[in-house]
């Protein structure tokens, strides 16, 4: 399947952004039924996401609720991957930042 142009599919950004170890991991948890694009139920790991899209999983023992900020090329290091989303909290806010 081809992606059209500015997508990727849900199980390639979870990898690509280092949310999950292995692509086969990311499919597993799309098709599990536990993710959420935009709030509907996904249960296919061709599911897309573009800039904007508002993701939420469970992982490792909690919800995660991340905004897409960028579309992946490649699966680069941590430091680049954290750059493709922005933490949100449940409920659609983002966190306050720290206050020294």
């Amino acid at each position: 399947m081809t992606e059209r142009p500015g997508t990727i599919r849900v199980d390639r950004f979870l990898w690509f952004a280092r949310l999950v170890k292995t692509r086969s991991a990311a499919q597993d948890m799309a098709e599990a039924g536990t993710l959420r694009i935009d709030g509907r139920r996904i249960e296919r790991s061709s599911a897309v996401v573009r800039i904007g899209s508002i993701l939420a999983f469970p992982l490792r023992g909690q919800v995660r609720v991340l905004r897409v900020e960028a579309l992946p090329q490649r699966r680069g290091p941590a430091s680049e991957a954290a750059t493709l989303y922005q933490e949100l909290l449940p409920g659609g806010h983002a966190p306050a930042p720290c206050e020294d």
